[in-house]
């Protein structure tokens, strides 16, 4: 039985999507994957452009998820490298990539089957907004 102070996988998911946002995160993405595996129930994808960012995204997530959802993760992989950093909440898995990794692995196409969770906008607007001066300088 879940406790009632442990969020709901969903929100669990939200929340860590919006810890890696705090840290400038891009292309985030939340698969809800309960259909397809019985391992977990969300995939949690975002992108840090360095090394340094990536370790910093996976940080914070395990920071918010701790202090407000008082989860830890089972399991952090890939921090030497820091190119695809992974923690296992157990009915989420955080994945961090940088971009080549990303690129390479293509977990959204993989699960590409699988719903995704619409995101707030505040989570998915572009970290460096376009400038009226650059949209008229295409026109």
């Amino acid at each position: 039985m879940r406790s009632t102070a442990i969020p709901e996988p969903r929100e669990l998911a939200l929340l860590a999507a919006e810890a890696a946002a705090e840290k400038k995160a891009e292309d985030l993405m939340v698969i809800d994957v309960a259909e397809t595996l019985v391992i977990t129930a969300y995939f949690v994808l975002a992108t840090g452009r360095t090394d340094r960012q990536v370790r910093s995204i996976a940080d914070e997530v395990e920071k918010v998820l701790r202090e407000r959802a008082g989860v830890k993760p089972l399991g952090r992989e890939g921090e030497r490298d820091a190119r695809w950093v992974l923690l296992d909440f157990g009915d989420v898995v955080v994945h961090v990539f940088q971009p080549d990794e990303r690129e390479f692995y293509r977990l959204e196409k993989l699960w590409s089957d699988a719903p995704r969770v619409e995101l707030p906008e505040s989570l998915t607007s572009p970290t460096m907004p376009s400038t009226p001066e650059r949209a008229d300088e295409a026109v």
